[in-house]
C-alpha cells in the first residue's frame, strides 16, 4: 500500500536527497524538546507524525527550536481529502491556529541551510559537549553529537 512518509517526501516541494524520519515527537515537552535540539543542525530533510490536536503545540517548538524554516505540511495523505501546504514553520501557525483540523498530520521539514551556518570555535564546541554532560549524556556521545553537528572530530573534542 501507500506509505504517508515517502509520499509526503515525494510532493513536499523540499529536498529528497537525504530525509530523517522521526515518526512521532514525543508528548513530553522536555523530550519533544531536547529531540528537536538535537537534530536541529542535521541538514537532511526532517520528517515527522503528527496529530492534529498537537499541531499547534509541535509548531511553536520547531519555529523556536528550528527557527522559521520551509515546511511542508501534508494532510490526510493518500486519503480522498488529502492536501499539501508548502510554507514557512510561522504561516503554518498562523493558519493552523485559527481553525480546527481533523486527520493526521506529515510535517516535512527542511533541513538546516548554509545560511544558517556558523562556524564555531573549538572552544565553543567543547562548551557544548559540556552542556550535554551537564544534561546527563556520557562524554562519548556528547562528543558524538557535538561533532555531526560542527565538524570537529570526536577524539578532538574527547581530549
Amino acid at each position: 500500500g501507500a506509505s504517508a512518509v515517502v509520499s509526503a517526501l515525494a510532493v513536499s516541494g523540499l529536498d529528497t536527497t537525504l530525509f530523517t524520519f522521526e515518526g512521532f515527537l514525543s508528548a513530553t515537552k522536555k523530550h519533544r524538546i531536547d529531540r528537536l535540539k538535537y537534530i536541529s543542525d542535521f541538514k537532511q530533510t526532517l520528517i515527522f507524525y503528527e496529530a492534529p490536536h498537537k499541531l499547534i503545540r509541535t509548531l511553536e517548538d520547531m519555529l523556536e527550536i528550528l527557527g522559521d524554516r520551509r515546511i511542508s505540511l501534508c494532510h490526510e495523505l493518500t486519503k480522498i481529502h488529502e492536501s499539501v501546504m508548502l510554507t514557512t514553520v510561522s504561516k503554518a501557525l498562523e493558519y493552523y491556529r485559527d481553525i480546527t483540523v481533523k486527520g493526521e498530520f506529515v510535517l516535512v521539514v527542511e533541513g538546516k541551510t548554509e545560511e544558517e551556518e556558523t562556524q564555531i570555535s573549538i572552544e565553543e564546541a567543547v562548551e557544548m559537549v559540556n552542556n550535554l554532560i551537564a544534561e546527563g549524556i556520557k562524554r562519548t556521545e556528547a562528543c558524538k553529537i557535538v561533532a555531526l553537528k560542527t565538524g570537529f572530530h570526536k577524539s578532538e573534542l574527547y581530549k
